[in-house]
């Protein structure tokens, strides 16, 4: 085994002279699928009629929820009414941030007081989970509990138990379609536990940020129950606020974000948000209606941006396989959508095999930012981003990391 590492070594200490610099830290889309979207730059021109279907100026103030084309657009995206949205500018981050920045300061629909008033608050977090709804809740000083990620979904055994009897517990994060990173597809079972569920804090409130809803890499998507009608039908409609956006359709600086709840939670928002703001990028809103239409054409558009990702995800699939399938020290996600590749080292590696990964040129996402407050307690996940590097670039990451992993696996075989 010893000769094993120092032919590694070798390897290694060779890619390091290459003098790497490739960025795989976070999952972005690549100029080829920022290039799909350039036609939305000659949608609207100065010759346009910019009335509005309610007859309003688009170019004007006022729409405080959005405009109403933008809604029945993305209303079919989600499956709801166009009474139960509101949408906002480039960021569903920014509007998840701003619906809990109002909680503590205000509380939701049914709260006694507002949640920054109580001497405690509390989320629940499915890790390997999103580093930035993780972030949210480190700024706002609401403490985090982890609930582990099962194949169909979060642990909801541990999820029925805590809610139910903890008060603290104001809600919980869930990426419910091709999770980050895992790229799991919450089961319907999974759906109806979370709409069902007795929890002892009347204003829970369930972040459903269905962020890649329409980003399949195959001809046969996930399914994802609707999360709405399943609460609406179970006697909670204001359990849940679902959030998505076309960051990772059309551009991610300038797209549009949605947010979606019951029509109580929406017109309770709705007041709030009237004291914030007197509009949206109306323009924008517009801009996306012109250039995808409809949900067809969503689908259409989708298609294209596969096109170009999906044999990255298979690159990064097939070289995993290649260098680590018969190591067994390792095993990763294969998701049918989304933009991650869970990858698990054995117990104690993932931190060093990041940081050796750096030291040859090749930036991962953060080991342990899978976590809440960046704390793998096995420090074992690494999240895989592909979608970003041209595939030369990709296909050396991945050599690198693999590499890394199979350095990292035996010198702690050796010390053990």
């Amino acid at each position: 085994m010893s000769e094993q590492l120092e032919l590694l070594m070798t390897k290694y200490r060779d890619i390091q002279s290459q003098g790497l610099q490739l960025d795989m830290s976070r999952g972005k889309p690549c100029a080829e699928q920022l290039d799909l979207s350039n036609g939305m730059m000659d949608v609207l021109t100065s010759r346009d009629n910019f009335k509005l279907q309610d007859g309003s100026d688009s170019r004007n103030y006022g729409g405080v929820d959005g405009i109403p084309e933008a809604k029945e657009l993305f209303s079919q995206m989600l499956g709801v009414s166009p009474k139960e949205m509101i949408i906002g500018g480039n960021s569903s981050l920014n509007m998840m941030h701003d619906t809990l920045a109002r909680a503590m300061l205000f509380g939701v629909l049914g709260s006694d007081v507002p949640w920054s008033k109580l001497p405690k608050v509390r989320f629940l977090c499915p890790s390997p989970g999103y580093d930035r709804h993780f972030a949210i809740c480190e700024l706002l000083g609401i403490e985090m509990i982890p609930v582990d990620m099962l194949q169909d979904g979060p642990d909801m055994d541990a999820v029925e138990h805590l809610v139910r009897n903890d008060e603290s517990i104001k809600g919980i994060w869930c990426v419910p379609k091709y999770s980050n990173p895992e790229g799991i597809t919450f089961s319907d079972a999974v759906v109806d536990r979370f709409a069902n569920m007795e929890t002892k804090a009347p204003d829970f409130r369930i972040m459903w940020d269905d962020a890649y809803t329409v980003h399949h890499l195959t001809d046969e998507p996930d399914g994802l129950k609707n999360i709405l009608e399943a609460c609406t039908a179970a006697g909670n409609p204001d359990r849940v606020f679902i959030y998505s956006s076309t960051s990772k359709v059309t551009f991610p600086g300038s797209g549009v974000a949605v947010m979606a709840a019951s029509e109580a939670n929406i017109g309770f928002i709705r007041k709030q948000l009237s004291a914030q703001t007197i509009g949206p990028d109306k323009q924008n809103q517009l801009r996306h209606v012109r250039l995808l239409r409809n949900m067809d054409g969503i689908e259409q558009h989708m298609k294209k941006h596969a096109a170009i990702i999906k044999p990255k995800f298979d690159t990064v699939l097939r070289m995993l396989e290649s260098e680590l399938g018969q190591l067994n020290i390792a095993s990763w996600s294969k998701p049918n959508g989304g933009y991650f590749i869970s990858l698990n080292t054995p117990d104690g590696c993932a931190k060093a095999v990041v940081n050796m990964a750096a030291a040859a040129g090749v930036v991962l996402t953060k080991a342990g930012a899978t976590y809440p407050y960046g704390n793998d307690p096995r420090d074992r996940n690494i999240r895989i981003a592909p979608t970003f590097p041209p595939m030369g670039e990709l296909e050396k990451a991945i050599e690198v990391l693999c590499l890394c992993l199979q350095i990292v696996s035996i010198k702690q075989l050796l010390q053990g």
